[in-house]
Parts: structure tokens; sequence; C-alpha cells
């Protein structure tokens, strides 16, 4: 597990590497920010097509794209990096489906001083990928974080049948199809499922938009560890530290807060929804357009979305 000061310590890097890198006009556009991390248009936030504020990495070269990727990698894991990754690569598919083969079209913006010792951040944002970062000597936090895919599979190309978000499908599917009687009925809250996820872009995540479903203490054992693998899967997207810190909270408060519910067909390639509520988080996944072959997922954190917690904690303490 490689300790969160030593990713914080990777993150500031790839930001001095990215300034050092870029063009005066470029460090502008990347750097053209309100000064506070808690501006309330810092929590402004879209996964559809369209321009964002910050560095368009369309203009990039290939150097300058290198560097990105590198500080992209480092707020994730090995996984979560592989993953947003080929959010990219399905994201060049579509584009190839409709006959552009242009750059891609991501948005880069730095908060803040890496130099400082005041908290900084930096997101990269684009069609079906939303990564916010936010570091402080207390830690980092990763979310809101959405990956998207269109297609959901794959249909033709050297990746023809790939699923970007497969096992996140496969293991909630697992899931629902193996429960049964009240136990299903609990969990499936609609026979249509909605045409998004509930939360949307909202600046802040309310759960209580969120139906109730299943909760994890009237689960069999087995149906039980399906849902842990299944909330791992989110959570190991970020730094093994924090993943493990945020899995840890989940386990201290108890995982019977834990609650699973499904909307939509049961088999695959039907038009489908899932979502998991706690107290300090929650997961959504909708696989509903496109005729099922068009699938969303976020992970977003009660307290933490935004660096909330660690500004708080931060201003606190200075005021102090």
């Amino acid at each position: 597990m490689v300790p969160s000061k030593d990713v914080a310590s990777r993150m500031r890097e790839a930001a001095r590497a990215l300034l050092a890198v870029l063009e005066p006009e470029q460090v502008r556009l990347l750097r053209a920010v309100p000064g506070s991390l808690d501006a309330p248009e810092l929590r402004e936030w879209t996964y559809l097509p369209g321009p964002r504020p910050g560095l368009s990495t369309e203009g990039l070269d290939d150097g300058q794209r290198e560097v990105v990727d590198v500080l992209l990698a480092t707020a994730h894991s090995a996984a979560g990096a592989e993953l947003v990754r080929g959010a990219i690569e399905v994201e060049r598919h579509r584009r190839g489906l409709m006959g552009s083969r242009g750059a891609d079209r991501y948005w880069v913006r730095l908060l803040g001083d890496p130099d400082g010792d005041e908290p900084w951040g930096w997101r990269m944002n684009g069609h079906h990928l939303a990564v916010h970062v936010l570091v402080t000597s207390a830690g980092i936090r990763v979310t809101p974080h959405f990956v998207g895919s269109e297609p959901a599979r794959v249909g033709s190309g050297p990746r023809a049948g790939h699923r970007l978000l497969g096992p996140e499908e496969d293991l909630a599917r697992r899931l629902i199809t193996s429960l049964h009687g009240t136990a299903r009925a609990s969990a499936v809250f609609a026979a249509t499922p909605p045409d998004d996820i509930l939360t949307r872009a909202d600046p802040f995540a309310d759960p209580d938009l969120l139906p109730e479903g299943l909760a994890y203490d009237r689960m069999a054992p087995g149906h039980q560890e399906l849902l842990e693998r299944l909330v791992r899967r989110y959570l190991d997207r970020a730094p093994a530290a924090y993943a493990q810190e945020c899995w840890s909270e989940a386990v201290a408060r108890g995982l019977s807060s834990l609650s699973f519910a499904w909307a939509g067909g049961l088999a695959p390639g039907e038009r489908h929804y899932y979502c998991v509520r706690a107290p300090d988080f929650l997961i959504e996944y909708d696989n509903t357009q496109d005729d099922g072959n068009h699938a969303h997922s976020v992970w977003r954190h009660i307290r933490h979305d935004w660096g909330t917690d660690l500004l708080r904690g931060h201003y606190t303490d200075q005021h102090a």
C-alpha cells in the first residue's frame, strides 16, 4: 500500500512537470480559476459532451499529453488508471464511429499552488470522465469520480466485445439474480430503470435521492460478500491508502448501513440501473441509453466530495 503522503508527493511532482512543459498561454488556461478552493463554481461539473473551463488536451503535443497522463494516473490505483485510460479509448472509438478522428478533448485545471503549503488540487473533465482531486497535508480526495462508456460493449474493431464497465455490471447482476422472494422484491424498486444516474451532476451528493433497496443485514452471507466486492470495485479506483481509508470508515460505522437497489431488466443486454447507499458515500450505475449500450458509473462521498472535509479541517487548524 502506497501511503497517501507518497501519492501527494507524486501528484506534486507531476503537476510541476506539467507546468514546466507548457507555454505561458497554456499555463494561463490551466490556472484560470477562482482564488478560493471552496468557491461554489468549482462544484459545477458535467459528464456530457462540450467544453469545460481549463486547458484542453486537444492542442497538446505528445510530450505534454504524456505528462497529463502521468498526473491522471497519480489519482488512481493501477486498476483505476487502467479504467480511466479505457474511458478515453472508448471515447476515441465512439468518435471514430461518428466519422471523427480528432484529438482527445478533455480539460485540465490546476487549483492552488502545488509548490506551497496551502491546499491545492486539480481536475480532469470531459465526456464520460470526471476526476476531481484535492490535496492537503492531511491527505487526498478524489471524488466526485465518474467514468462512462459509450458504447458499453464495443461492437467492432480490434477491441470488439470489450466492456469497460463489465465488472461493475456483472457483480451487481450476480447479486440481484441470486436474490429471491422478499429479498429480491425489496431490492428491485422499479421495472423500468431511470434514464440516467439519479444524482446527475449535482454539486452535493444527496443519498435521499436514491431508493433504499435491500439492506446489507437482510442479505445472506454470500450476498453480503457480493455487495462488499461491488463497493470495493468502486473504492479501489483510488490509490490504495485512500481506498482503504474509505473502506475502513464503512466497516467501523457498520456494514449493516449499506443497501443495494436495482431497476430494470435482469438479463445481459437489458436496460438497467443500480445503486449502493451508505451513510458516507453512494454509488450509481446505469446502462439505459442506446438500448442498454451506454453506461455511466459514479462514486460520490458525502463528506469528502471536493475535499470539503480536508478544507474544513485545514481552515479550522489555521484559524486556531
